[in-house]
């Protein structure tokens, strides 16, 4: 019988820097932008976020994520054969940032690279190790969102840049003969590219095109929304489970709005809700292991328990992920 993929150990990691609204209201008066708590709040459900400083990589925040994650597995970073890092704002262009993070934590033996999928970044990197894992490929392997967004934003526009915020979340994932990861569904529809994009790059020694995160935000949530449900729907099926048998819905931590309409089209009371996006904000990649983490750490998670991952985001990229604990 082919082994299960199973969640051993969570773990996070935030900046220690954080902004609340007010404070970022009034750095971006000092440019000319208009906002406020009130605003924030009410279109989006953010109160605050963590920023990285100016020169923190993403490897850096990746790798205090890992080494929480392998303490709390209770493994050593040797015993891994591979390592996943999804990300959109890696260090370098190469190597991988999952190879910084391989060489930062002494990973010796595993094989490591990088996914982008951007929001939908670890949901992606955990069903590449579960294929790995329900294979026979890999018998341990850890998975790491990370992003600093910060880099990215254009914090001349509003529209964007009270949204997001830095961090990283990580899983150690092993095989087990118990359920672990019970199905996986990922979908893309690359017709939907210009409504969140950032579309610079670097050549011939220049930077070419817009480099700032660009959003059209009312299509977002129109296709965030629907897809997500119609999503979380399908893997439940996939897996011949009821959605009310499902005890945490964890959905990409982008607006409390998207998240309480999926969570009513699901007919999932908002108590089996985890959210985070008001402390984190939008950490893209990172949001759903950091949402993993902070429900699994407080304790309302607990083994045995039946939740549902999800991640919606540019590309345009989405996919659910339903495990046991």
């Amino acid at each position: 019988m082919m082994p299960f993929a199973k969640i051993i150990g969570t773990g996070a990691y935030l900046p220690p820097n954080v902004v609340s609204n007010d404070a970022l209201a009034a750095e971006l008066a000092e440019k000319g932008v208009e906002t406020s708590d009130q605003w924030i709040v009410e279109r989006t459900g953010i109160r605050q976020r963590h920023l990285a400083d100016r020169g923190v990589r993403c490897s850096e925040l990746a790798t205090h994520a890992a080494l929480q994650a392998l303490e709390r597995a209770g493994v050593s970073a040797d015993s891994l054969d591979l390592i996943i890092v999804a990300t959109s704002t890696p260090d370098v262009i190469f190597p991988s940032t999952a190879c910084l993070v391989q060489k930062n934590i002494q990973a010796v033996r595993a094989a490591a690279f990088d996914v982008q999928a951007v929001c939908s970044g670890f949901i992606y990197a955990m069903s590449t190790a579960n294929a790995f894992i329900r294979s026979g490929q890999a018998r341990r392997v850890l998975v790491i969102g990370s992003e600093v967004f910060s880099s990215i934003l254009d914090w001349t526009d509003r529209s964007t840049c009270v949204l997001f915020g830095d961090g990283a979340g990580a899983v150690v994932l092993e095989a087990s003969d118990a359920p672990g990861i019970l199905a996986t569904e990922l979908h893309a529809d690359g017709k939907q590219e210009g409504i969140l994009y950032a579309r610079g790059g670097v050549a011939y020694g220049e930077v070419h095109g817009d480099p700032f995160l660009r959003m059209d935000g009312q299509a977002v949530f129109k296709f965030a929304v629907n897809a997500l449900s119609r999503s979380a729907q399908s893997v439940c099926k996939q897996a011949g489970v009821d959605l009310d048998e499902v005890d945490w819905l964890i959905p990409h931590q982008a607006n409390l709005r998207i998240i309480n309409f999926i969570a009513r089209k699901l007919h999932i009371p908002a108590e089996r809700v985890v959210v985070t996006v008001d402390q984190h904000a939008n950490t893209s990649a990172a949001s759903v292991p950091l949402a993993l983490h902070a429900a699994v750490a407080d304790g309302r998670i607990q083994p045995g328990q039946l939740a549902m991952l999800q991640g919606v985001g540019g590309g345009f990229t989405w996919g659910s992920v339903l495990v046991r604990l």
